[in-house]
């Protein structure tokens, strides 16, 4: 029986959808991270103030997390198209919210994968534990290369 919880396919898909999108993120991320660290050292060089300095890394950190949220959505909605594709949800509709339900952790929606597919909103709640814990150490890292700058400053 396809999609079975046991059967390997539905681990198979589970294991290869969390690959995928953990290598869009990290590579999202470390994109995220040259571009920080070139406007860092822009800062460095300039010896602005601490007046110029807040509005900059206030705007970079607004703009990390919108880019992350929308590094999220990419991500759940690849999720999504797998479910649409199985045939474990039948609305593209439901399959985002379903997605973006599972990826957040939240399960609230209502929502449920037809038949044995079940398994793999369990694994994309695992996936999107490892997807934001990566964002929240980044966004962390950012904070704190930003404050050492900061802390120079006074």
């Amino acid at each position: 029986m396809i999609g079975d919880p046991l059967e390997p396919g539905n681990w198979t898909w589970g294991l290869s959808l969390i690959a995928l999108t953990i290598a869009i993120h990290a590579t999202g991320v470390v994109v995220l991270a040259l571009v920080s660290f070139r406007i860092r050292v822009r800062i460095a060089n300039r010896r602005l103030g601490p007046r110029y300095v807040i509005p900059i890394v206030i705007g970079l950190v607004a703009a990390t997390g919108l880019l992350l949220t929308v590094l999220h959505g990419i991500e759940a909605a690849i999720w999504a198209a797998a479910y649409l594709w199985l045939g474990a949800l039948d609305s593209p509709l439901d399959a985002i919210l379903y997605s973006v339900d599972s990826l957040s952790t939240r399960g609230a929606s209502g929502l449920t994968l037809q038949g044995d597919w079940r398994l793999m909103g369990a694994l994309e709640a695992f996936d999107g534990m490892l997807l934001f814990g990566i964002s929240t150490a980044y966004v962390f890292s950012l904070m704190q290369a930003y404050w050492l700058l900061l802390s120079r400053r006074h």
